[in-house]
């Protein structure tokens, strides 16, 4: 500090331990012995902040000798003392702004009311946590319903609808919604609602109606479809018939035997071919001036397509006998329709005429067939004698069971095809002569259709 200071301090470290001479004393003696040493030396016991000596300066220190003057310990003890309360103080008003902020905003409660009925909530409550604390107070979203009534899904329906002092508050903003003091909430369930669906066409189908009796079957009433409106649940897949669109319509096929008064009409009938005995056959029928009906078996056709030619440039009548000699009862559906189409379309490429008359291989032909097939032909043959001459059971015995079964308006069964048919071939001429000194008239099937 200047040539006064005294000779054994070299320098006051930061903690108040005097250095010097080697010599090192605790911190308290160190100060006592300073601020003696000073006081003889300097003779005013103070340091000035700029190293000069005199009573003005801006630091000072107590006369350690006076028993009144506190020390540097008790001096920053009070400043301490004095610090803490201010911290205190300040402490006690940051709480207590806090603690009015949090009663303010989030302790305090506030009156609302639920359907009319009081109730007290903090005031910092929103409409989503009032609810999911409460359970909604026993309301409930609508259920999900399937198209056919039941209910498919407990939730799915309409939500539930909240208002707030007779706003609506959507469901997604309940828990975004702090509740106003005196808040007037109401709520209600939501309403069931039906599944979404699709609306569908079903077909209703028609029924077969078989009306008369004889060997001829015809087609009265075409039937058709009739339609259906349902609707298919999206969720459930359940169906719900909403009523009929169009009303189905019968498929009315009434049977006849033709028996044309004051007449004695027979109509010849040969099925299976054509074969190589269809020629004969023919040959016969030309030379006795016969005419027939041919019910034809399809890939035959196509096989001997001269021979249908022939009957249809002589006169006879040519008709569908099927594809290939099936029991179409024992087909599904589209097999049957296969069959048939197939049956036609052959007879058609080999005979060059159309025709929509069947006779069912076996005679095998009900309500479901019709069903089947009904928009491929529109009648069906039988017969009233059977030869039985497939059994081949000589060529009298064939000529027997027409003559002595013979009657006004009867259809025979014989073979052209399908097995040895010499027999047949045999027994033709004689039928014909004979049935001729009776009076009969030969016919074909459409002749024969047409005198009902």
């Amino acid at each position: 500090m200047g040539d006064d200071m005294p000779d054994n301090i070299e320098e006051l470290s930061f903690d108040g331990i005097a250095r010097g001479n080697g010599d090192t004393t605790d911190r308290d003696n160190y100060e006592d012995n300073a601020f003696e040493d000073n006081a003889s030396e300097g003779g005013g016991g103070v340091y000035s902040a700029a190293g000069t000596e005199g009573a003005d300066a801006s630091i000072g220190y107590d006369d350690p000798a006076d028993p009144n003057s506190p020390t540097p310990r008790k001096r920053r003890f009070t400043w301490l003392l004095v610090l803490l309360g201010m911290l205190l103080t300040a402490a006690a008003i940051v709480g207590g702004v806090w603690s009015y902020g949090m009663w303010e905003n989030h302790w305090r409660r506030i009156p609302i009311s639920i359907d009319g009925n009081a109730r007290q909530v903090r005031v910092d409550t929103t409409l989503g946590k009032l609810m999911a604390d409460n359970q909604n107070f026993g309301h409930k979203p609508g259920r999900l319903m399937a198209v056919t009534g039941e209910v498919e899904k407990q939730s799915g329906g309409a939500p539930i609808s909240y208002s707030v002092n007779g706003r609506n508050v959507p469901a997604n903003a309940i828990d975004s919604t702090t509740l106003p003091q005196d808040a007037d909430i109401r709520l209600q369930s939501g309403k069931d609602m039906v599944e979404p669906h699709d609306a569908q066409d079903e077909p209703i189908p028609y029924q077969v109606k078989l009306t008369g009796h004889g060997v001829i079957q015809e087609v009265e009433q075409a039937g058709r479809d009739g339609v259906r409106e349902v609707w298919v649940g999206r969720d459930s897949g359940k169906k719900l018939s909403k009523g009929v669109v169009k009303q189905p319509r019968d498929l009315i096929v009434h049977a006849i035997s033709p028996k044309p008064a004051g007449r004695k009409v027979i109509a010849l009938t040969f099925d299976d071919g054509p074969s190589p005995y269809s020629a004969p056959i023919l040959d016969i029928l030309r030379d006795k001036g016969v005419k027939a009906t041919f019910f034809d078996i399809g890939q035959s056709a196509a096989q001997y397509p001269q021979a249908e030619q022939r009957m249809v440039a002589e006169g006879h009548q040519v008709a569908s006998h099927s594809n290939t000699h099936p029991d179409m009862t024992k087909l599904s559906r589209d097999a049957a329709r296969a069959e048939v189409a197939a049956g036609l379309k052959n007879l058609q490429a080999a005979s060059g005429t159309r025709t929509k008359v069947f006779r069912a291989p076996y005679g095998a032909f009900g309500k479901d067939q019709w069903r089947d097939v009904s928009d491929l032909i529109d009648c069906t043959v039988l017969w009233s004698i059977d030869t039985e001459d497939w059994k081949r059971p000589g060529a009298q015995a064939i000529h027997e069971a027409v003559i002595k079964n013979a009657y006004n308006g009867a259809i025979v069964l014989m073979h052209d095809g399908g097995g040895n048919r010499s027999q047949s071939v045999a027994a033709l001429p004689g039928i014909i002569d004979d049935l001729k000194r009776q009076g009969s008239e030969f016919v074909t099937i459409n002749q024969l259709r047409n005198m009902k």
